[in-house]
């Protein structure tokens, strides 16, 4: 695996957290007939909250981002952006670990909501969690604390 690691995030990661969305959102978004090029960028400037934000850095360099919102019941797990070229090498699965490891030490659920046909599904059943409801365009999904 490469070398990352987290830092809470601030307001100069939004420019670059917003780019790697598009690039990676955009084949799950147009296989559902959803691509908006400027409206999968303005969604996450409108959402971003640093205080609830970390980056993740690959070899130094900004890769990602994940956020975990307090919410009345549980966590939400928003914003979870890895740049396309290191996914599938462990980075996501060892960050939503240690996200979800501070969550479970806690007794707190952790929600979050996915694209419909989405590969990161399974990263995330294979972290516990389950669908709860679903439409035509997201699986909403929750995680027990163990």
């Amino acid at each position: 695996m490469v070398d990352w690691n987290m830092r809470p995030a601030s307001p100069a990661d939004l420019e670059p957290a917003v780019e790697i969305r598009a690039v990676a959102m955009r084949p799950d978004l147009e296989r559902l007939g959803r691509y908006d090029p400027h409206r999968v960028r303005q969604r996450l400037r409108d959402a971003f909250q640093p205080e609830h934000t970390w980056a993740i850095e690959v070899d130094g360099a900004f890769a990602g981002c994940v956020a975990l919102r307090p919410a009345e019941d549980a966590y939400w797990l928003e914003h979870f952006l890895l740049a396309p070229h290191l996914q599938g090498r462990g980075i996501g699965s060892a960050v939503l670990a240690e996200l979800l490891e501070r969550s479970d030490r806690e007794g707190a659920l952790v929600r979050l909501d996915v694209l419909q046909g989405s590969a990161a599904r399974r990263l995330y059943e294979r972290h516990g969690f389950t669908a709860d409801s679903e439409d035509a365009v997201d699986v909403f999904m929750v995680r027990k604390p163990v």
